[in-house]
This record gives structure tokens, C-alpha cells and sequence, in this order.
């Protein structure tokens, strides 16, 4: 199964994610909309992704969007504020995630809490950890946290665990359940292999097989991490190496909702019950897979950046059409 092409998707400037072509040539199927509610043409130009879970399947919306407004569970996602990066490609990074955070609080479609997958910080210092706290505490709502590599720089993740690490084991996975559904946040960037590949190791992947062995197949499963859990490139390290086991024991549940950041742009796909999607970063982007000599920062022209960073209006079309989406950029 490849990454979902987005070519003939409505709306306009989906920016970063229209690069996200199918790299095996083929194209997710459309079918299922309200069943999966995670298909082809869902991409999102903004990081404040609301995720709402009614009937036991997960659906995704829009901050103020109408989909975001129905009934159910809702939450947020945010990733790789990178507090502490001020180069060329975003010289305020606390900015832009300020602005993200504001569209969160100000929301009327309140989400009951956030979860940040991810590089909180760029590099892991005391005074980054703070300002990023202070800044996300501004919604209002409980977050939870899993670590990017960029956020375990020092003394091996201590800082880190100090300040979120809280009731989680190991190297700060954990997992929860709220109104029904549940949660698990994992850690994949503690041992990097090749090429800087994820990778969860085999206690990890023992207490998750734990986790969700008394769990009822018709559980609503949400599993987040920085790392996608599938590969979407390996020459950039973009891929968890032992996520394919992690998969296995997910495959049983009906529904099942992988989150992640990393890559700093949208991407998704399904497999069977298993729907994945890739955040856009609140800092900066990076370029598409293999489109530069390596994955970074990625500079765009003035006036630009705040379009790849904002949120989107994401319709629903009920029937065998893709989704409409409609930009609603930072800057806008």
C-alpha cells in the first residue's frame, strides 16, 4: 500500500502535502468513509489536527472546522515545535507555535485534551523545555508527550523524563484510556539505527503485546509516536525498523489510528483496520522523500512559511468522492 496521492483533491495550496505522491504507484481506496474515516485525499495544511472518535471509529477535522464540530470524542495534535531553532527556515519558531496553540484555546469545537508527538524542543535545554510548556499550557487543556530525538539531547532523556516522564515506563511509553478509547504513546528514537531509523526494542515491543493482550478487539486503538511506524523513506531514516512488529499485534483491533510527526509534512495511509498520518511540523518543513540531497529544514520564499504551518477546513463528502479541503493558513 502506498502514500496517497493527492492530485485530485479540491481546494486550494494543500502546499508540502501535494508532493506526498504514491511511492509504490499505487492509490489508497476511497471506500469506507464514515467505517475507516482516515482515506485518500485527507491531508491537512496545518498541524492543529482535531481527532474525534464517535461510534468507536476515529474521524479528523479542522480547528472551527464543521467535521471537527460533530459529536464524540475530540482531541488535538500538534508536533515538532522545535523551541529553540531560529534559522533561516523560521527565525520564530515560538511564533508560529503561539499561533497554533491560540487556534487550539480559542476553539469552539473545544478538544477534550492535546497530544504533542514529539521535538518539543531543538535541543533539549532547560530554558526550551520552559518556554515550550509555557507556551502550550496557554490552551488550557492536558497534553501528552512523547519524545523526538531532538528532545533526549541531554543526559540521556533525563530532562525529558523529569518533566513528562511521570507514571511511563522505560524510556517514557505509556498508555491510557479515555471516554472508550485506547491510548498508547510509544518512545522510537531512544536507540536510532542505520541511517537514523526508529526503533522501539524488544521491551518496548513486550510491555506493548502486554498492553493490548485484554483488550477487546472492538477497542478504538490510538498509538502515537515521533517516528512513523511504517517507512515512508528509508534513505532519510524515515521509518520505524521494528514498527512491523508493533503492527502485528494492533492488526486483530477494528480500528486503529497511528499518529506521528518527524517528517514535517502530511502523509497517510491504510492498511487494513490500520490507518497512519504524519503531522506537519508547528516550526518549519522539510522536504519531500528524495526530493533534496537530505532530509532539514526546508527555506521557503517570504510570506510562505505560514502557509505550510497553518490549519485547513477538511469536508466531508459522503459519497465515493474525495474529501474537499480548504486551506486556512496561519497568516490568513
Amino acid at each position: 500500500m502506498g502514500v496517497a496521492g493527492l492530485g485530485d483533491c479540491t481546494g486550494s495550496a494543500v502546499g508540502l502535502a501535494t508532493e506526498a505522491n504514491d511511492m509504490n504507484g499505487e492509490m489508497i481506496d476511497s471506500d469506507g468513509i464514515d467505517r475507516r474515516g482516515f482515506l485518500r485525499c485527507m491531508s491537512w495544511a496545518g498541524t492543529a489536527v482535531v481527532w474525534t472518535v464517535a461510534a468507536g471509529v476515529p474521524r479528523s477535522g479542522l480547528i472551527g472546522s464543521a467535521q471537527a464540530a460533530t459529536e464524540g470524542l475530540r482531541f488535538a495534535q500538534i508536533s515538532d515545535s522545535h523551541i529553540g531553532f531560529n534559522k533561516a527556515a523560521n527565525p520564530d519558531a515560538v511564533g508560529t507555535l503561539q499561533e497554533a496553540i491560540k487556534r487550539i484555546g480559542a476553539a469552539q469545537d473545544r478538544p477534550a485534551f492535546m497530544i504533542h508527538t514529539g521535538d518539543v524542543t531543538h535541543l533539549s535545554t532547560a530554558g526550551q523545555f520552559d518556554t515550550a510548556q509555557k507556551v502550550i499550557s496557554e490552551a488550557g487543556l492536558t497534553t501528552h508527550f512523547v519524545p523526538g530525538e531532538h528532545d533526549i539531547l541531554e543526559d540521556d532523556g533525563k530532562s525529558y523524563l523529569n518533566r513528562y516522564g511521570k507514571g511511563t515506563q522505560g524510556a517514557g511509553w505509556y498508555s491510557f484510556d479515555q471516554s472508550g478509547v485506547h491510548f498508547v504513546g510509544l518512545v522510537n528514537v531512544v536507540d536510532l539505527k542505520g541511517g537514523g531509523m526508529g526503533n522501539l526494542g524488544h521491551e518496548q515491543l513486550e510491555w506493548l503485546e502486554k498492553d493490548l493482550a485484554g483488550r477487546s478487539a472492538s477497542t478504538p486503538i490510538v498509538v502515537f509516536a515521533h517516528i512513523p511506524l511504517w517507512v515512508v523513506y528509508a534513505d532519510w531514516g524515515w521509518g520505524t525498523q521494528d514498527g512491523a512488529q508493533a503492527l502485528t499485534y494492533l492488526k486483530r483491533f477494528g480500528s486503529v489510528t497511528v499518529l506521528n510527526g518527524h517528517i514535517h509534512q502530511v502523509m497517510q495511509k491504510v492498511e487494513g483496520h490500520v490507518a497512519f498520518h504524519t503531522a506537519l511540523s508547528t516550526a518549519f518543513p522539510q522536504p519531500a522523500p528524495g526530493t533534496a540531497p537530505s532530509p532539514g529544514p526546508k527555506t521557503v520564499p517570504p510570506g510562505e512559511l505560514r502557509s505550510l504551518l497553518g490549519t485547513a477546513r477538511v469536508s466531508l463528502v459522503r459519497n465515493d468522492t474525495p474529501l474537499a479541503i480548504v486551506d486556512r493558513p496561519l497568516a490568513g
